[in-house]
């Protein structure tokens, strides 16, 4: 539908200027709606698929880790620290021996407890359990054991490096 304007005689008519300048709003507003939406939708895509190769790079930059003072920690208790990303975990037993494993449970990534009173280290997201000498998976849903790290130890301290 066409608006007529009523004129008087010599006078011009106006531009169409008004609607020109309102279609070109309304496309640009549409156009940065749609680069926002491209946006909230890509990213966390672009992340999901990015992530792996980010995480695979973050491990294999840390081969090894010195836990200062770590030497004194007491028999039967355990020392948690980060072993580049992820969360490991550096036993003292009650025997004098030390173990160093990943705290990352194997079967959906949550983070394991070692409980002394029992000799286990226990997952408790879905009850898996991990023998706390071996790293070995010994009960529940993990499908494979946790990683197990050198320890070593040194008078200022103890160095955990990868196998």
């Amino acid at each position: 539908m066409s608006k007529t304007v009523s004129q008087s005689p010599g006078q011009e008519s106006p531009p169409d200027t008004d609607v020109a300048t309102r279609r070109a709003f309304v496309w640009a507003a549409l156009g940065a709606a749609g680069v926002c939406y491209a946006g909230a939708i890509g990213y966390p895509v672009y992340r999901y698929l990015a992530s792996p190769v980010e995480r695979a790079e973050a491990e294999s930059a840390v081969t090894e880790v010195t836990l200062k003072d770590a030497q004194k920690l007491p028999l039967g208790s355990v020392l948690m620290f980060k072993f580049g990303p992820r969360p490991s975990m550096l036993i003292h037993h009650q025997d004098g021996s030390w173990v160093a494993l990943s705290a990352v449970c194997t079967h959906l990534g949550c983070t394991v407890q070692y409980q002394p009173a029992r000799n286990v280290i226990h997952c408790a997201c879905h009850g898996g359990e991990y023998d706390p000498v071996t790293g070995k998976n010994i009960s529940g849903p993990p499908p494979r054991p946790l990683t197990r790290y050198v320890a070593k130890v040194t008078d200022t301290g103890v160095v955990v490096s990868r196998t």
